[in-house]
Order: structure tokens, then sequence, then C-alpha cells
């Protein structure tokens, strides 16, 4: 059995093994920032703060039987401030003509420009690779809870919901883009900046060019980089896309990766959210079941949601989820009970 729930201090091992698997500035390899996280996280879920942007959630995937943590997702209330602006370059185009020889070019630009009114930011995303292709979607499950926790406290995130998606590296773990600008402009690697930008950004905006770079003088890697997601990235991409997020046509100034976003409100798994009241029926079986990301009854400040498959009933305002004997050890637990739902 899996089961979905805000972090714990009791987790920081496994966040930190989880945090080897992959690059991401979210889940950074060091355990005394990973501690940090986990401790944040659970004081935004007991009281969130008036300022989104201090709040942070950490959600992970347990695998109950072995009470290990193989999966982990997270939402920053808000990404984008006055203190703490949100970078990124801006991806256009330039035309070229010239009369006089009756020629003409179009020249891929990028811009660096910053917002300080941000926006709720998704992230953090990561699965152990031994629980990949799993049958029960496990990274559907890990990805979506997110979803069902905004639209069930919609008034804790802004209306837009934002996306940074990582982009292809090279053989070296290293960033093409970067390593064709950024390093040129700030001499450090790509890796020694991540964790620079965490404390400080203000390099950012000192040292990287602030007028339009042409892309045509980018090596070729650089600019096959640009707006493109790694292979690891391709399936998330594809589920931001199905439920209503787009490119925005921004890039991450250090990596390239793209940016998504969409409004709150036209998120289709958010906007399908919906209440239920658990039945248990043994008769419910067959190959006409949906499956379902739910949630389970909660002390104050904690959040538990798991997937299962079953029947939904539609009597207007009143939906009753019925449930196989499968899932009897849950009504046992917790007996009937009222909870929000999305399909996955």
């Amino acid at each position: 059995m899996y089961l979905i729930r805000n972090v714990d201090p009791s987790d920081l091992n496994d966040l930190y093994e989880l945090s080897g698997l992959v690059t991401f500035i979210n889940l950074p390899k060091d355990i005394d920032l990973i501690k940090k996280k986990i401790a944040n996280s659970v004081r935004t879920f007991k009281k969130p703060d008036k300022d989104k942007s201090k709040n942070k959630y950490i959600f992970v995937l347990e695998d109950t039987e072995l009470k290990k943590v193989i999966g982990v997702s997270m939402i920053h209330g808000q990404h984008g401030t006055d203190e703490e602006p949100h970078y990124y370059l801006t991806v256009g185009q330039e035309e070229k003509f010239s009369e006089t020889i009756n020629t003409g070019f179009i020249h891929g630009t990028l811009k660096l420009d910053y917002e300080c009114n941000g926006y709720t930011e998704i992230g953090g995303l990561v699965l152990h690779p031994d629980y990949r292709s799993n049958i029960s979607k496990l990274g559907k499950q890990i990805s979506f809870v997110r979803f069902l926790y905004i639209g069930m406290n919609s008034n804790q995130f802004t209306p837009i919901i934002h996306s940074e998606l990582m982009p292809p590296f090279d053989k070296d773990g290293n960033s093409p883009l970067w390593e064709a600008i950024g390093r040129k402009f700030m001499n450090v690697d790509y890796h020694e900046a991540d964790v620079l930008s965490r404390q400080n950004k203000e390099f950012i905006l000192s040292l990287f060019p602030s007028e339009i770079i042409y892309t045509s003088l980018l090596p070729i890697e650089a600019r096959d980089a640009i707006g493109k997601v790694g292979d690891d990235t391709k399936l998330v991409k594809k589920m931001l896309e199905s439920i209503g997020f787009k490119y925005t046509k921004e890039v991450d100034p250090f990596d390239g990766g793209p940016h998504y976003r969409a409004p709150k409100t036209e998120i289709k798994t958010i906007r399908d959210m919906f209440m239920f009241k658990t039945i248990v029926d043994a008769s419910t079986t067959g190959s006409d079941l949906q499956t379902f990301l739910i949630t389970l009854p909660n002390d104050p400040g904690k959040f538990r949601a798991m997937k299962v498959d079953g029947k939904l009933e539609d009597h207007g305002d009143k939906k009753n989820l019925i449930l196989s004997s499968d899932y009897s050890s849950v009504i046992d637990e917790f007996g009937e009970f009222l909870g929000h739902g999305i399909h996955l």
C-alpha cells in the first residue's frame, strides 16, 4: 500500500537519499538544508503564513510496507517577491532585413527580466527509479496531490500556478546554456551558481548580460537546450499540458529550462475536483471502475491521501464514492467519511 502525506522530520534520511538521484534546487543534496525545508513545511501545514512566499509544502509518497519514502513533490506559496525576485529569460525573435543586398534574417533572442509579484510554484517532483512505471501510477499520484491540495485550500495560493521544468544536461551533468552564457559572466560553474542563488540572487542582476542575447551566436548545444526538457521530464511536460498548462516563452536564466503556467481555475484537475462520501460495496468490481486520488481524515495540520478504485455516484450536490471490499481496512479505520477527490 502507498500513502501520500505531508512530510515529517523522521523522513530526513529518506529525502536525503532521494536528493542524490536528481539535480534539483528544490531538493539539494545537503542534509542541513533538507532539515530546514522539512521544518518549514511542518510549520506551513500547521499554520500558513499570510506572506505566501514563506510557505513551502512538501508531500511525500510512502511505501507503507517498507515504511520508506519513495517519492516527493512540493508547492511554494509564492515564487517572486521584492526581496527575492523571480528571474527568467524571455525567448523572442528579431527580424533583420537589408534592402541593399535584399537579404533578411530572423534571429532568436534572449532577454533577462524579473518578476517581483510572482506565482505559486509547483516543483520538486522526484520518484525513486525502482518505483517508476508502477501500475499504481505512483508518479501521477505524487504529482497530482499538489492540485488536490491547492483545490482544497485555494486562498493559500496565487491565481496563477507556475512550474519550471528541467532541461537536458550533458553527459557530465552540466548545462550547455550555462557554459555558453553564465560561466562567461560569473566565473563559477552551474552547480555553484545554483547553490549561491538559494541564498542571494543579487549576482544575477549585477553580472548577467542585461541586453538582448542573439542565440545565433551561441553553440548549437546551447541553442538546442533553450525551452527543451530532458528525457526524465518529458512525461511531466506532457502531463502539465494535458491539464491546461502552457509554455510561457520564458526559460531559466541558468539552464534554459522552460516555464509553464496556468490559471488556477482553469487547471482541469482542480476544476473537476469533487467532494464525496465513501461507501463500501463488495459487489463493486469490474472493468468500469475508475481511479481516484482521495483525501483521508486528518488531524489539524496534517494531510493524507491515497489512490483508490471505485465508482462515483453523482446525486447533484452529493456524490458517493463506492469502494470495493479491497478497501474495507480503510473503512474499518476511519468509518464512512467525507473527503475530496480527483480523477487519476
